[in-house]
């Protein structure tokens, strides 16, 4: 690892506290727009979502951080209480949250799996560490969790 890498490393790890819960000044303009690469991207980004989130520290449960919306032609990758927002629910969203957002995103154009419209909109991201990426060989073992469920009523 060059010095200019182990810099930023040290400066990524400094900036990034998981236990920041600045709230943020959230409304639907800051959700973040993506494009898929291949139409049927739509699926494979969506199970893949199912695999990345906060992990429990005392038993094998991952909470899903994110979601794509598609919603009038357009695509989205949310925090699920960017969702809640949308649906008019109270939600505490904070930076962190967002920031998360932002490393998941960039995770999935990465991959190869979309590109995201404005990348000048990801202004911060939150460290890895932070984030479980589960293998796909690797989920039978673990409990996934969503949060919140797009297009299905609350019973």
């Amino acid at each position: 690892m060059s010095e200019v890498e182990n810099k930023q490393e040290s400066l990524e790890t400094v900036k990034e506290d998981p236990n920041k819960s600045t709230p943020y000044a959230w409304n639907p303009d800051k959700m973040l727009e993506v494009f898929l690469i291949e139409p049927d991207n739509f699926l494979k980004i969506r199970e893949t979502l199912t695999r990345i989130g906060i992990a429990s520290r005392t038993d094998k449960k991952l909470y899903q951080s994110c979601h794509i919306l598609h919603k009038q032609g357009r695509y989205f990758i949310v925090h699920f209480k960017e969702l809640f927002s949308l649906d008019g629910k109270e939600s505490n969203i904070t930076t962190n949250d967002i920031e998360r957002r932002n490393t998941i995103a960039v995770l999935l154009a990465d991959w190869g799996l979309l590109k995201i419209k404005d990348v000048n909109q990801i202004t911060s991201k939150a460290s890895l560490s932070q984030i479980k990426v589960l293998a796909h060989k690797d989920k039978a073992g673990w409990e996934l969790v969503a949060k919140y469920n797009i297009g299905k009523r609350a019973k």
